[in-house]
């Protein structure tokens, strides 16, 4: 069945947004508004940009930075660390999966 989907408001530098999503992306459409709401601030709390466009071009651009960099791997290895969770719940399943057998 399809998921609903509804409007939810964020908050990003005391502007209110009415977006659409679907529920079950909400909580993740929340999250995701908090980080831009959260680079904005710094941005604009920094004092060097002024206006609101610009700032969220710059926070853009450096959200972009942060991206890349961790698909490039000169940061944090998304991939390798989805690997390494499945590796360990595999391992993790294994274990539990004897321990029935006993009981």
């Amino acid at each position: 069945m399809a998921e609903t989907v509804k409007t939810i408001e964020i908050n990003i530098l005391g502007h209110i947004y009415k977006i659409a999503c679907k529920e079950g992306e909400r909580e993740a459409l929340l999250q995701a508004a908090a980080y831009l709401d959260g680079k904005m601030g710094e941005i604009k709390n920094a004092g060097k940009v002024g206006g609101a466009d610009r700032i969220a071009v710059m926070a853009a651009l450096n959200i972009a930075h942060e991206l890349l960099s961790t698909k490039l791997g000169n940061g944090f290895d998304i991939g390798q660390t989805k690997r390494r969770i499945s590796s360990i719940e595999a391992k993790l399943d294994e274990g539990l999966a004897q321990q029935d057998k006993l009981f």
